[in-house]
């Protein structure tokens, strides 16, 4: 990496000579996109509602602890390892990732034309927060945009660092999230029995009429929802991001910057550097995940997993989306499956707009006011439906981009930001 910490390849911005004109500041034009950018992003949208399907249909607790909810022999526990292993926390990590990288590539871009960067930044960390809290309580609460509106405010001021700086921050802030959670496992023998008991009652293993409230909140109307629907949701902005959600997107954030400049993300690396990451993936991720699986169901998947039983996936979930990351960027350099990468590069484009739209379509699924599925699907079933959603937003990117510039959130989001009514007609 030079000193400079610009990206390798053409896809760098070159800073504008100090008497410049200033120009003016606007949403990345198509022929400037990273193509590569978009294919991954696309990707991460498509796969992160392997994971997101169990929210929509099932339990919130079932999302951590399956066997508190629905079926798990057979199919259906094949259908749960490979999620598991293949995508659980994946796919939201190359979203942070790829969330870190865009923070990075807009500041270099107004760097380039004279431009400060900062006000741009906070206005859409603004709007995100907004789109994050009307999404969370009003339709579903398992958002990840206010958690990244949020980190977003944070991360912003480590862009200029040296990617080695940001690696090592980066680690550094990913692992307080883990180091609480053992601190908590281990100390857990040691606290009130009471205590105990409610948090196994609440966040792990609900009882039998805790369960029938929940899905007969969803499968009512949109008022009966809310009790539910508030309630996880402010779980997930009180404690869940103190403990978990800021440090864990933070961290990976910083990861993003870094690799961004690094030119991970480009598609410039060597062939071995992404042939490596795959390697690590495939000898040390999946089987130290798969291991974790194994020692949770040999456990019983006791209360004390909860903290404990998390950390193989956390942790060896970072080398698997990594070799993720690298099979998306060796298709790119070699230019296989053009016609295949230009759909899921258009799904990338639209990534905010399938993300909301993605929450639709499953609540309409599996909501009261739409068709009423919650708690009634398989996790067979549920990833039947994962394929019907892609088969409706990859024609529709597709679709959508041969007649506008931007999806229908991506213009309302930018129009806001930019404080400016943006062109929509490609």
């Amino acid at each position: 990496m030079s000193p400079t910490d610009e990206p390798h390849g053409s896809h760098g911005f070159s800073e504008a000579p100090p008497d410049a004109p200033k120009q003016q500041l606007s949403p990345v034009a198509a022929v400037e996109r990273i193509v590569s950018l978009d294919v991954l992003r696309g990707f991460a949208v498509l796969g992160i509602l392997v994971m997101n399907i169990q929210s929509f249909s099932m339990i919130s607790i079932a999302y951590f602890n399956p066997t508190a909810f629905g079926d798990l022999q057979g199919a259906n526990y094949l259908v749960w390892f490979l999620s598991h292993v293949l995508a659980d926390q994946k796919f939201m990590t190359i979203f942070s990732m790829l969330f870190g990288a865009g923070i990075v590539l807009m500041w270099q871009r107004a760097e380039a034309v004279g431009r400060k960067a900062t006000g741009l930044h906070y206005r859409r960390m603004f709007w995100l927060l907004v789109f994050g809290l009307m999404h969370a309580y009003l339709i579903w609460a398992g958002d990840i945009l206010f958690i990244y509106g949020f980190c977003g405010l944070f991360v912003y001021w480590f862009r200029k660092l040296r990617p080695t700086t940001l690696i090592i921050i980066g680690l550094i802030v990913l692992a307080v999230s883990p180091a609480l959670s053992l601190l908590a496992g281990y100390t857990m023998p040691f606290w009130p029995e009471e205590s105990v008991r409610q948090m196994e009652t609440t966040m792990w293993r609900l009882p039998p009429e805790a369960v029938a409230a929940e899905v007969a909140n969803y499968q009512g109307s949109w008022i009966e929802q809310m009790g539910s629907r508030v309630t996880a949701a402010l779980g997930l902005h009180t404690g869940a991001l103190l403990t978990w959600g800021f440090w864990r997107a933070s961290g990976l954030m910083l990861l993003g910057m870094a690799f961004f400049k690094m030119g991970v993300f480009s598609a410039t690396r060597s062939y071995r550097f992404y042939w490596t990451w795959i390697a690590l993936a495939l000898v040390i991720g999946i089987p130290a995940i798969a291991y974790g699986a194994h020692r949770n169901f040999a456990e019983g998947w006791a209360m004390v997993r909860f903290f404990l039983g998390g950390q193989y996936n956390y942790w060896g979930s970072l080398l698997v989306s990594m070799g993720w990351v690298s099979i998306i960027m060796l298709a790119c350099k070699n230019d296989v499956l053009r016609r295949a990468r230009q759909a899921i590069a258009s799904v990338g484009r639209m990534a905010l707009t399938n993300y909301l739209m993605q929450t639709f379509i499953c609540t309409t699924i599996f909501y009261g006011h739409g068709f009423g599925f919650f708690g009634e699907l398989s996790r067979v079933a549920q990833i039947f439906v994962v394929f019907g959603v892609w088969a409706i937003l990859i024609p529709f990117s597709i679709f959508w981009l041969r007649r506008f510039k931007f999806g229908p959130f991506e213009w309302l989001w930018r129009t806001l930001s930019y404080m400016k009514i943006q062109p929509m007609r490609a």
